[in-house]
């Protein structure tokens, strides 16, 4: 905060009006007569502020000036914040008049440059270093101490690959030089050649270009910014450089490890400086997968739970990542050898639900095989993440859960991590203290570790040192406020030094964490160092003491000239500056007092505004800075200019091309601002081409053509404001000329009302006055008026009155107390417009209320309370600040005194109340201007309790199958013990009398309101048993139930049958089908089906057919292939037929939909036959007799062909068509070529079918096929084998018969079996791959030998020789080709 002492107790007294002025701008003896001695301590705030200051000031003993000013932190940022809104209020665009868009302002008097680089002195805790203004004036006289502004991180960890950089800037005046220590020591960079100090900065530069190992440089650095005024310091920036070391190189053994067992592969990286990023891969370099059961730990070590023999499959390799230097190291690879009882990996085994019992692996009980035991304790900083970590063994692989021991973890800080084996807590603080523990758990066990855990912390700020700006004389103070734990200790340094060693200063006192200053000099200016530190860190703050002897002076333009329309809100700046803090006044004329209230306001930073300009308001006006030193002046003069309005605005025109059209625009503006008026086309800027003419009061335009068309805006500008004006011009060919111009132009929503004014003010009514926008060619039939209040529900806008379009001003009439702003809305037929914008802010003064609240009612919310409740007075209703209610009540009857209270809500709960009693009640309004009327009495009442008694001598009567009739013996009063709402009754059916049905048993329930005897309970189902219980109901619920009462109703109709089917499988039958009713409700005897035939309104006899309850199905046989059929079916039981179920046959697919018959001339009803090569077409139309008609019909090559036909020639039959082609047909008038009928689409059949059922379907056909089929198949197969027998190894007998020379001969004349004989016959048939499908035989080979003596080798074939058992004539047959081809065989065989 800024301290300022001033010696000054009382203001110069008022010396009548027109002299303050005088002895403000004059140097005489008023401000050095009226100071006193004394000084007390007073606290001052100034905040820069839009080229003002914000003001504060507290303390005893301030002046009197000085109070006036006197805020605390809160206030003085809500009036920076009342000030930044009331500027930007002030910016934006008002006015009265009457353009389209409204005027827009330009302030002449915006912030110029120089007022965006005054920066002014802040008292207020607001945090960072005192700003002087950057005015060069005064930038040059004012001295400032140092201040750090940006300095190297206090852990500097560098790249050795790079050149050093350290870091520290400072700012003061005059400009800080800058010196280093290093480990304590004064560091000469003159004696360093690789060391350099930044032009301008205290940065050093380490150049490593020419050689030099950067570990050199490693320690600790101190920065030092001094001028003549102190010395600011960094805080130890201790610098090392980054390490990325190399992994030792060592021989790693296979791991051998049993199925099932836990495993941990250690990392161990190098060391790292930072600490290196761990990730495990596999030696190709893919990432290993991990899991529930394997992870990786926080060490960086890789933990499998429990091995499995799929973990053999890859290798494992530890890899470290260095951050500054971006180098990967990584690790020998672990090779793995899982020794097993299951040494297939079987993939399947993976998902099995029991994988271990699956591969022989013993389950077993948790273990922890990170941390170790079963408690560990870990320290964490306030601030920091805490991390948690627990890894278990066990089989099945064990899940981890975490907890807190007396509460529940942090749900907005807490996280799992790594397959929730880790707890990370975030931004830990002091209630993150305590005891947690994990509980890892499988199916054999569990086990859980504790982990205690404490949070210390480094010193933090509570309080942290600001910089000081006094005036001579006065007192300070410099607070240096730390936290931490163990608590921090706290040391204070001046310029660098400890304190205890630097010179005395009688008018320091050093209090522990405090320093106070009294009666403070110019030699009091230094730097003071506030260190606070334990064995966790510390922190190091600079605040600088400066003091300040600066009279006031104006930072602004002198003589600025600020011009503003009339009857705007406008403000007057005066920044200024000064030590002590000047108090500042503004005059007017250079006479009368100072100006504040009634149309003025002036603003805590000294701003003035003018609420509501008027021409009175033009003139000089003064600020006056004064403080103990001096004073100082400005002046402003204020201008009113008269707004700029279109009196004469262009009219909505309808032209004819070629014609000239003029647009009006006249204007009325100040005389001594210059005026530009422009136009606008269709909302963009317009183009004067050789056609028109533009004139200072209208737009002529001349040969009118289509493209002119369009909207037309009159924009008339000054330099503070402008006004817009619209018309629309409509271009009309030469043959339309419309009688009505409205008619022929678009219309829409009117255009929002604008320019809203409010006059003739009084205490409950104001007159609103508009000027109404365009009607857009559709006349304005209303006006609505809404108000907003901003006290009970700001920002909602209701309706206030409504008045007729005619009119554009009315009164409103008013309630009391309320912050009234208005806004209209126009209505035409088309619509409603926007609402205007609103208009300025009416309060009206207060009254007591005129009415009470609405809708008041006492219930009870439970058996022992009465919550009494109303609908609360609006802002319109309040009359005054303050509503509240006076809520009174009493027992009815007893005439007991009132009870009351005051209530600023809208409910009251009385409690303790008997159960269902009855209160009077009453609640009256009132406000601070006093109570409303008596307000009249309503019957309450106390909270209900459930009924003690049920309803008594049940009697149940059934009235039909569906129906019962009830009756009862009602209760008494007392037992209800609360209003009786109704005697409920709750049934469900239990069963069917159907054997076999399951039916739902589910509650329902039939109401009897008020205290009934009887009552009827209705939609039963028949034929079922059911069960009943009554209860009496009041506000609070059921009572208890009565004795059950059971009852069984009679047999019924049966429901409508489900699932009706209607299936047209051909022209000549219809299929029927359906299901059995849901609901049968009896035994059922049977269905009844009626249908009828109809031809469009041509309907044929009805026949009924009736079916036993078993039968679902139905064939019906067409009369013709063209009526369609109209089916009602429904199902039978003793009772009688129940519900039907109607459907109708489909339609045929060449039918368009019956219409009809229209009034005006029409072709409808085409119908088409067709067969395979002919159809016939017939329609109907109501055209008199002797019309001629056409057939146009076209194929699906797109061939058109056209039939006539005479009248009354129908049906029309199409010979030439195509079977199974696809036409589209129309039928015409000749006469009238453009009446026709709807195009329709059929297809011709396929050839050679007709009507009558294809032989191929027949079922006789298909069975005679499938058996010849089945016949041939078996003579193959029996052709085949025989052959087979004969043909595979073919032979000759020894005997005298001549050998063919293809033959192979033997000595003995005997064959081997060579490849020769397994040649395919003729006639036989090869495999799709080109092979020859090799036979088999179930022969022996010995069969055929004599005596079967055969000889095979080693290997199993056959090399022996072997006579022919059968005799010549079947080894004849068997060599015979032609018995191999399956044709030969059937022939032979015939």
């Amino acid at each position: 905060m800024v301290k300022i002492c001033l010696e000054c107790q009382s203001e110069p007294e008022e010396r009548g009006p027109g002299s303050a002025l005088r002895e403000l701008l004059t140097d005489g003896e008023t401000a050095s007569t009226d100071t006193c001695s004394g000084a007390r301590l007073t606290d001052f705030c100034a905040v820069w502020d839009a080229g003002v200051f914000l003001v504060s000031a507290a303390g005893k003993g301030a002046p009197s000036g000085v109070k006036k000013r006197r805020l605390n932190e809160a206030e003085t940022l809500n009036s920076v914040r009342e000030a930044q809104f009331q500027r930007l209020e002030a910016a934006r665009p008002r006015g009265l008049g009457r353009g389209a868009r409204g005027p827009v302002l330009r302030m002449a008097g915006q912030p110029p440059p120089w007022a965006y680089t005054a920066v002014l002195l802040c008292a207020l805790s607001l945090g960072g270093a005192i700003e002087i203004p950057m005015d060069p004036s005064i930038q040059n006289e004012l001295s400032q101490p140092p201040t750090i502004t940006k300095q190297s991180v206090k852990d500097h960890i560098v790249d050795p690959r790079d050149n050093i950089l350290i870091e520290c800037e400072a700012k003061g005046n005059p400009a800080p030089s800058f010196h280093w220590t290093r480990n304590s020591k004064f560091f000469n960079i003159a004696k360093d050649p690789r060391v350099s100090m930044r032009r301008r900065s205290g940065t050093l530069v380490i150049d490593f270009r020419s050689g030099g190992r950067p570990e050199e440089y490693e320690g600790e650095y101190q920065c030092f910014a001094r001028n003549k005024f102190g010395t600011a310091l960094s805080n130890r920036i201790r610098l090392q450089v980054s390490k990325s070391p190399l992994w030792p190189k060592e021989n790693l053994d296979p791991v051998v490890v049993q199925e099932g067992a836990p495993l941990t592969l250690q990392c161990n990286p190098p060391p790292g400086l930072p600490s290196p990023v761990i990730f495990w891969m596999s030696s190709s370099m893919e990432p290993i997968t991990q899991d529930k059961r394997v992870s990786q730990g926080h060490n960086g070590d890789l933990y499998f739970s429990n091995v499995m023999l799929q973990d053999m499959q890859t290798d494992y390799s530890c890899n470290a990542r260095f951050h500054f230097t971006h180098t990967i190291q990584q690790k020998n690879p672990f090779t793995l050898k899982v020794l097993t009882n299951h040494p297939y990996n079987d993939s399947s085994l993976r998902n099995h639900p029991d994988m271990y019992s699956a591969r022989g692996v013993a389950e077993r009980t948790p273990s922890f095989m990170y941390p170790q035991g079963t408690a560990s304790s870990q320290m964490v900083l306030r601030g920091m993440d805490l991390l948690l970590e627990c890894i278990a063994s066990g089989v099945p692989t064990p899940d981890i859960a975490w907890y807190k021991k007396g509460g529940d973890l942090p749900s907005d800080k807490a996280k799992f991590e790594n397959f929730n084996k880790a707890l990370r807590i975030t931004n830990v603080s002091e209630e993150d203290s305590g005891e947690y523990f994990c509980l890892a758990s499988n199916k054999m066990g569990s086990i859980r570790h504790t982990i205690s855990v404490r949070v210390k912390a480094a010193p933090y700020w509570l309080d942290e040192p600001k910089n000081l700006i006094l005036a001579p004389g006065e007192d300070g103070r410099l607070v240096c406020r730390a936290n931490g734990n163990p608590k921090p200790t706290v040391q204070w340094m001046v310029n660098g030094e400890p304190l205890q060693s630097a010179p005395p200063n009688p008018n320091r006192e050093v209090a522990g964490d405090t320093i106070i200053f009294r009666d403070t000099q110019i030699s009091s200016r230094a730097v003071y160092q506030c260190n606070t530190s334990n064995e966790h860190g510390y922190l190091l703050a600079n605040a600088f003491v400066s003091v300040l002897d600066v009279p006031p002076r104006m930072l602004s333009p002198r003589n600025q000239l600020i011009r503003v329309i009339l009857y705007n809100r406008t403000r007057l700046d005066c920044p200024f500056f000064g030590s002590p803090i000047p108090t500042l006044r503004w005059f007017k004329n250079g006479q009368g007092s100072n100006l504040d209230g009634g149309n003025y306001h002036v603003y805590e930073n000294g701003s003035l505004e003018i609420k509501m300009i008027r021409k009175e308001d033009q003139g000089i006006y003064t600020c006056v800075a004064t403080n103990i030193l001096g004073k100082a002046e400005n002046q402003v003069r204020l201008e009113v200019k008269d707004p700029t309005r279109i009196y004469r605005m262009p009219e909505d025109q309808v032209a004819k091309r070629g014609t000239t059209v003029q647009l009006e625009c006249r204007v009325k503006h100040d005389p001594s601002l210059k005026l530009a008026v422009s136009w606008l086309k269709d909302d963009e800027p317009l183009y004067i081409s050789n056609r028109m003419k533009k004139e200072e009061d209208s737009l002529t335009i001349f040969g009118v053509a289509e493209r002119d068309q369009g909207s037309y805006t009159c924009v008339a500008s000054t330099e503070l404001d402008q006004d817009l004006a619209k018309a629309y011009l409509t271009v009309l060919a030469d043959q339309a000329t419309p009688t009505n111009r409205l008619a022929a132009l678009p219309k829409g929503r009117p255009d929002r009302p604008r320019d809203l004014e409010l006059t003739d003010l009084a205490e409950r009514s104001v007159r609103l006055t508009w000027i109404p926008g365009d009607d857009n060619n559709s006349p304005i039939t209303d006006y609505v008026v809404q108000f907003e209040e901003d006290q009970f529900q700001p920002g909602v806008w209701h309706d206030h009155s409504k008045f007729p379009g005619s009119v554009n001003s009315a009164v409103l009439r008013l309630s009391p107390y309320v912050n009234y702003q208005f806004r209209v809305i126009a209505i035409n037929e088309v619509g409603s417009s926007h609402p205007s914008l609103p208009s300025e802010r009416y309060r009206t003064s207060g009254a007591p209320p005129e009415s009470n609240p609405s809708d008041v009612k006492g219930e009870g919310t439970r058996k022992n309370n009465m919550e009494i409740t109303w609908t609360p007075m609006n802002a319109t209703s309040a009359f005054g600040p303050n509503l509240r209610y006076i809520v009174k009540w009493r027992r009815r009857e007893t005439r007991e005194t009132w009870n009351n209270v005051t209530v600023w809500g809208s409910r009251y709960v009385v409690g303790q109340t008997p159960v269902y009693v009855p209160y009077e009640i009453r609640v009256q309004a009132e406000n601070d201007f006093g109570k409303g009327p008596e307000p009249d009495t309503v019957i309450g009442y106390s909270g209900e309790d459930y009924p003690r008694a049920a309803p008594t001598d049940v009697k149940i009567r059934v009235l039909n199958s569906t129906a019962i009739s009830l009756q009862w013996n009602r209760v008494y009063s007392d037992t209800v013990q609360g209003q009786l709402r109704e005697y409920r009754a709750y049934y469900w059916r239990e069963s069917s009398l159907l054997k076999n049905l399951w039916v739902s048993q589910k509650r329902q329930q039939a109401g009897f309101p008020g205290d009934r005897l009887r009552g009827v309970v209705s939609r039963l189902f028949p034929y079922s048993n059911y069960k009943l219980e009554m209860v009496v109901v009041n506000g609070r619920g059921d009572g208890p139930r009565s004795e059950t009462k059971e009852f069984t109703t009679p047999e019924g109709v049966p429901s409508a049958p489900r699932r009706f089917r209607v299936r047209q499988p051909n022209l000549e039958t219809i299929n029927l089908e359906w299901d059995h009713p849901e609901h049968p409700n009896g035994i059922l005897i049977g269905y009844t089906l009626k249908y009828v035939a109809f031809n469009g309104t041509k309907v044929g006899k009805q026949i009924v057919e009736n079916f036993s309850p078993n039968q679902t199905k139905f064939t019906v046989q067409r009369a013709d292939p063209v009526s369609r059929y109209r089916f009602s079916l429904s199902a039978r039981t003793q009772v009688g037929s129940g519900e039907a179920v109607t459907e109708e046959s489909p339609a045929p697919p060449n039918e368009a939909t019956p219409t009809a018959a229209p009034d005006e001339q029409s072709i409808w009803n085409v119908t088409v036959l067709p067969n395979s090569k002919w159809a016939n077409i017939s329609w109907k139309h109501n055209f008199g007799p002797g019309t001629d008609f056409v057939v146009e019909y076209t194929d699906s090559n797109h061939t058109k062909k056209t039939v006539p036909v005479k009248a009354q020639a129908q049906p029309v039959q199409l010979t030439d068509l195509y079977p199974g082609m696809t036409y589209t047909l129309r039928v015409y008038s000749r006469d009238h070529e453009g009446i026709s009928s709807a195009v329709i689409t059929f297809m011709t059949s396929a050839a050679y079918t007709n009507n009558q059922a294809d032989i191929a379907t027949q079922g006789w056909f298909i069975g005679l096929m499938c058996a010849i089929a089945l016949l041939v198949l078996i003579l193959l197969i029996v052709c085949f084998i025989k052959r087979s027998r004969g043909g595979k190894y073919p032979v000759r007998e020894k005997k005298d018969v001549p050998l063919g020379p293809e033959d192979p001969k033997e000595e003995d004349g005997s064959f081997d079996y060579s490849d020769e004989d397994n040649k395919p016959l003729q006639g036989s048939q090869t495999s799709l791959d080109g092979t020859i499908k090799q036979q088999e035989s179930d022969d022996s080979l010995v069969d055929y030998g004599e005596g079967g003596e055969g000889q095979f080798n080693e290997d199993g074939s056959f090399i022996g020789q072997y006579t022919v058992k059968k005799d010549k004539e079947e080894t004849e047959g068997n060599e015979s080709s032609e018995a191999t081809s399956p044709v030969n065989a059937i022939y032979s065989l015939a």
